[in-house]
């Protein structure tokens, strides 16, 4: 039939950056929310690290000042500022990455292809980092000074009534420098090692494989490509 020869989603549809938007949220928003806790004890120990020795004393500490509920302090503003960071990185890369190659002809688009890698990318999280930016400067706030706010709701009123507007921003160039080098380097390395398994791995070309066997190799490019960055 004529339908299911059509690709259920065209690459450079609004239908698939949708998607790549939507699973930016997913990934980038579950997995920060899922590790509050430790990035709780962390941000403490690098504000006070006379107070917070170590891992396990930051958490110690914490749990007999705050209780168990207490490691969750900030869960709101990392939810929603990570789920906004993902929707960009993930959603703006695509885009980008698009429009990059479109300046290009097809063959220095290949030639060329690890730059436009590392162009979109960047250009990506300049982006992505704008729209997490407000919620990070709160999250640290509610995380590192006692008695500042306890929830998203209070923090945010807080924060215009005493910094204004502009103290959303104050760390957006050091979060930039941050995430932008890291994000080239984790999608260059993703694209790349997708290639390069389904040149020396895969024993059949990507458009014979299976949509859970191009899963695997995706999960897999992406695992090494996260961990050659770290």
């Amino acid at each position: 039939m004529a339908g299911s020869a059509q690709l259920s989603c065209e690459y450079g549809s609004p239908k698939f950056y949708g998607y790549c938007a939507l699973g930016g949220v997913l990934s980038c928003g579950t997995t920060h929310t899922a590790i509050v806790p430790l990035d709780l004890v962390k941000c403490r120990i690098q504000v006070d690290r006379a107070k917070y020795k170590n891992i396990f004393h930051g958490f110690r500490v914490s749990v007999a000042e705050d209780g168990i509920r207490g490691l969750g302090r900030g869960w709101a503003p990392t939810a929603i500022g990570y789920s906004l960071q993902g929707l960009g990185k993930f959603g703006f890369y695509e885009v980008f990455k698009h429009f990059y190659n479109g300046l290009l002809s097809e063959e220095n688009a290949y030639l060329w292809r690890t730059s436009v890698y590392l162009a979109a990318s960047a250009s990506a999280e300049f982006f992505a980092d704008i729209m997490l930016c407000p919620m990070e400067a709160v999250k640290v706030r509610i995380q590192t000074m006692p008695g500042w706010a306890n929830t998203l709701r209070e923090g945010v009123p807080k924060m215009i009534r005493d910094e204004g507007i502009t103290g959303f921003y104050k760390g957006i160039v050091p979060l930039w420098g941050r995430q932008i080098p890291y994000t080239m380097m984790k999608f260059a390395c993703f694209e790349r090692t997708v290639e390069a398994l389904y040149k020396y791995v895969v024993p059949k070309p990507r458009d014979q494989c299976s949509k859970s066997e191009q899963l695997v190799v995706t999960f897999v490019a992406g695992y090494i490509g996260r961990f050659t960055v770290q």
